[in-house]
């Protein structure tokens, strides 16, 4: 049996108890692994679990604490990678049968400097195929459930890294966010999910290296072990052509207080149909926000459902470019949404794929004013909470009879502006499961972003509300 006292500690926590010899990483580990094992039959979050070099990397990080040898700061944490990360020597299926048997011959620079930093990878969690969906049902895999509700989704695509979060299989999970991976399984798992600003972190897998949308980021409980993480895993790196330069290290105000942060925040982005629920719930966390001291000003936004065809557009025009060649011999056994996404991305034209900047441009446009004026933008992170499982993607995608956009993320408009976004727990929905507050930085400004996620997690302490599973 997994001890839920080890299981509930952040990352941050035990590096210090690691380092102090107040816990034995192999004990850490070990939790992890029995938790694995207590929950992924039921959670399908764990597609591969490395116990035997857990541990013997647990058991050598002991050893460096008893030598007094040097630690990085995520010295004896255990962590989980995405399947859609290349693991050198270690299968990586990216959740479909085109890569099922792929074992990549290096790391990805995010799993080099997580792991120099001294953190121990216990195992791979299930992705959507190929990270195109939203939903957790792949072909290779099978269904990822919501620890909160197992007849429920914890959305993708890093939906097993959110489930094996939220269900205290590990304080860290990586994943990667080009359209809300990250932020929409945070908001439907009820923990923190970051996005940082494109760049920060090397996004080097890609056969692209000028992929203008996705960035590597944590899913934790704890605002402090995101920014661990990025710390750890930020700088530039040749193998990310667009990667940023050296950027200070984060740091956190010890304070709650928000005096003089400015912020503005909308409820529907100006188009999306947004559950009453979750409504209540972000202006409970804007009354919040305004107690520690911010000043909060609502805005209406002229943004349209145009934005996410055009995100949309672009990722069903990579994903022929990646999977077109090889869809005849794989079409029976992939997504059938992926599939679809191909055959439109082979129908797109070169007008209509430059012309999604043209949407982007606009978008820009009309953020820039915004932000001259204020330090950050707040708004839901999902329109509705976590979705049932078998819930088909034709349920949507259209206009409601108010002419509102029937989805679920709200996340996509910030990738197309490439700008950091961080997903929290804002509480509970009607039928007791979580929901997000979505936190919106400006420009390479992922200080801000988190230090108000700080501020609201003080208040809040969301940590102590676990899943009963």
């Amino acid at each position: 049996m997994s001890d839920p006292e080890l299981c509930g500690l952040s990352a941050g926590e035990i590096a210090t108890a690691v380092r102090t010899r107040a816990l034995s990483p192999v004990d850490v580990v070990q939790n992890c692994l029995d938790r694995i094992e207590e929950v992924n039959p039921a959670l399908n979050c764990f597609c591969f679990v490395y116990a035997d070099e857990a541990l013997a990397a647990a058991r050598a990080a002991e050893e460096a604490v008893v030598k007094g040898e040097a630690l990085g700061p995520l010295h004896g944490v255990p962590i989980a990678f995405k399947d859609m990360t290349p693991t050198k020597g270690k299968r990586t299926t990216q959740g479909s049968y085109l890569y099922e048997n792929w074992i990549p011959e290096q790391d990805a620079a995010i799993v080099e400097r997580l792991r120099d930093a001294g953190a121990i990878m216990v195992g791979k969690t299930v992705t959507s195929e190929l990270a195109y969906s939203f939903q957790m049902d792949t072909p290779l895999w099978g269904v990822t459930r919501n620890p909160w509700n197992l007849d429920h989704q914890p959305g993708g695509s890093s939906g097993g890294a959110a489930a094996a979060v939220a269900a205290g299989c590990v304080p860290l999970a990586e994943g990667c966010d080009a359209g809300g991976s990250i932020r929409l399984p945070a908001s439907f798992c009820g923990i923190v999910g970051l996005k940082p600003s494109l760049g920060r972190i090397p996004f080097d897998i890609f056969p692209s290296q000028f992929d203008s949308y996705t960035s590597f980021g944590p899913l934790c409980h704890h605002v402090s072990d995101a920014v661990l993480f990025l710390n750890a895993a930020q700088g530039p790196d040749d193998r990310d052509f667009s990667s940023l330069p050296d950027l200070p290290a984060v740091s956190l105000p010890g304070s709650a207080d928000l005096a003089g942060v400015r912020l503005v925040f909308s409820i529907d982005l100006g188009y999306y149909a947004v559950d009453p629920d979750i409504v209540a719930n972000t202006r409970k966390m804007v009354a919040t926000l305004r107690a520690l001291g911010a000043a909060v000003d609502e805005i209406e936004l002229p943004w349209s459902r145009e934005l996410n065809e055009a995100g949309w557009l672009h990722w069903d025009v990579y994903s022929a470019l990646v999977v077109g060649d090889r869809l005849d011999e794989f079409r029976d056994r992939m997504e059938p949404d992926l599939v679809a996404a191909v055959e439109r991305g082979r129908a797109a034209s070169a007008v209509d794929l430059k012309r999604t900047e043209l949407v982007r441009t606009r978008l820009a446009e009309t953020i820039a004013p915004i932000f001259s004026r204020y330090d950050g933008l707040v708004c839901p992170t999902s329109a509705q909470p976590a979705i049932e499982v078998g819930t088909p993607e034709s349920n949507f995608g259209h206009d409601d009879k108010d002419g509102k956009f029937c989805h679920y993320e709200m996340t996509f408009p910030f990738n197309l502006l490439t700008l950091p976004a961080i997903s929290v727990p804002s509480g509970f929905a009607g039928n007791g499961l979580p929901t997000g507050f979505q936190i919106v930085g400006w420009r390479h400004d992922d200080a801000t972003p988190l230090r108000v996620a700080q501020a609201l997690e003080q208040e809040l302490n969301w940590a102590e509300r676990r899943p009963p599973f």
